[in-house]
């Protein structure tokens, strides 16, 4: 046979494609990628579960190996279970500010403000400060730094920043918010006459809040802050309290509130207090009420549903704890982050040095404050089991149980070539996810503008 035939007789690139597709049995594994959403480090669950009636008869069984989303909210560690989170958190943080998911109406025409609190200075950072016509500031050091220098944020004089304060002030943030909190309500209470006994029996507070990382590596809240009555947004709210009046008592709480650290054998006494910045905003009802000094709620949840999904923002390589403060010299982050993850680590805050010191949660909200994460996730779930049960044929799905029994045996794909492609795969399914997202978000507005 000639070469030319040779060649001839040689599969074509699409024929070799479809035969490596085929025999690999890739349609399964993109049926598994898409089951998970996309994600990228799924959890692997070895057993079996069965669909039976309420008489024990069963109507169908499986039995064998499953992956299930592993649900991680940080977009550095599974940007598309990042996307689901950070829809959750819309929708959460929506339904408190213009009702809906079981929130009344009514919380749309209660007091609310948008409220920003910072960390105080522990030292001079390279800043890229403008001025209200956009001219860049000179940084204290003396140059005018480009938007992507990597030193804005990190100390000026590393030897004179006061990193364990910084780490401390990050350990203790969630404590100061909630002296803040207590002492707020009692501003409010005495303006209105009552005492601190009786501000459960005559309103609430309620509140909803994200924690972001400023590039200095502290932590920052954002929180909604809602007046409501005492049975919360169904109930009406007391009359006296204007935006006004609470914008200055929130001024006054941040003025006034401190903890106190105790010595102990790894880092000295210290007061923890807030930042002088302080930047509150009114919350419109609609679009058509927007104005310069005032937020729309839609934008409002975007904001913090976008920050629920964010780490550090030192480097991906702190998403994950520290074992050993070895680990510390191998991380790829800027000598700034460095220092503070190793401070948290020397003053004993090791389950958190990743986190440079902070250990709280990173979107928070009081019980009247919204529908949760459970309502919203078992809603989905009611509705993906009525899925698969109309798929099995099963009508009656009040007369079927699902009974599971599996056993965990590993997280993330089994090789480099199944990650790579389904990170591929996952980059599809995020574009998908965050167009709807983007869509309902646009709804949003229209209905409320």
């Amino acid at each position: 046979m000639t070469t030319a035939a040779l060649v001839s007789a040689l599969p074509t690139a699409d024929e070799l494609l479809k035969y490596t597709i085929k025999a690999s049995g890739f349609a399964k594994f993109r049926e598994t990628v898409r089951s998970v959403r996309g994600c990228l480090r799924p959890v692997w669950l070895a057993g079996s579960w069965s669909a039976q009636r309420s008489d024990g008869t069963p109507v169908k069984e499986h039995s064998g190996q499953i992956a299930v989303a592993c649900n991680n909210r940080r977009e550095s560690v599974c940007p598309s279970c990042a996307v689901r989170y950070a829809g959750d958190a819309y929708q959460l943080v929506k339904a408190g500010l213009s009702g809906g998911k079981g929130v009344p109406d009514e919380a749309a025409r209660h007091l609310r403000l948008f409220v920003t609190l910072t960390g105080p200075s522990f030292g001079a950072v390279h800043t890229r400060a403008t001025t209200t016509r956009g001219r860049v500031r000179r940084c204290t050091c003396g140059e005018v730094h480009h938007q992507a220098d990597t030193r804005i944020g990190s100390a000026v004089d590393p030897d004179s920043y006061d990193y364990a304060g910084a780490v401390l002030w990050n350990a203790h943030a969630g404590q100061l918010w909630h002296r803040f909190r207590i002492y707020l309500a009692r501003l409010v209470a005495a303006s209105l006459g009552i005492k601190s006994k009786d501000i459960a029996h005559t309103f609430r507070l309620s509140y909803s809040k994200v924690a972001e990382y400023q590039r200095r590596g502290l932590v920052h809240f954002h929180a909604v802050i809602r007046l409501d009555g005492p049975d919360g947004p169904g109930s009406p709210a007391p009359d006296g309290v204007t935006a006004q009046m609470l914008d200055e008592f929130i001024r006054v709480a941040v003025w006034k509130t401190s903890v106190e650290v105790e010595a102990t054998d790894t880092y000295p006494a210290t007061v923890v207090t807030w930042g002088r910045q302080v930047q509150i905003d009114p919350i419109a009802e609609s679009a058509s009420d927007d104005a310069a000094d005032v937020v729309v709620d839609q934008r409002v949840a975007g904001y913090i549903a976008k920050y629920s999904t964010k780490g550090t923002g030192a480097t991906e390589g702190t998403d994950t704890r520290i074992r050993s403060e070895a680990q510390i010299d191998e991380l790829n982050v800027s000598e700034h982050h460095r220092r503070m993850i190793r401070t948290a680590w020397r003053l004993g805050l090791r389950r958190w040095a990743h986190m440079l010191g902070f250990g709280g949660h990173f979107l928070t909200k009081s019980k009247y404050y919204s529908t949760t994460f459970t309502a919203l996730r078992g809603v989905r779930a009611e509705h993906q089991r009525a899925e698969h049960l109309a798929a099995l044929g099963i009508d009656d799905t009040d007369d079927v149980r699902i009974v599971n029994d599996w056993t965990f045996t590993g997280i993330g794909w089994g090789n480099a070539a199944q990650r790579e492609l389904a990170e591929a795969m996952s980059e599809r399914h995020q574009y998908a996810q965050r167009i709807e997202y983007d869509a309902r978000k646009e709804i949003d507005g229209g209905q409320h503008g």
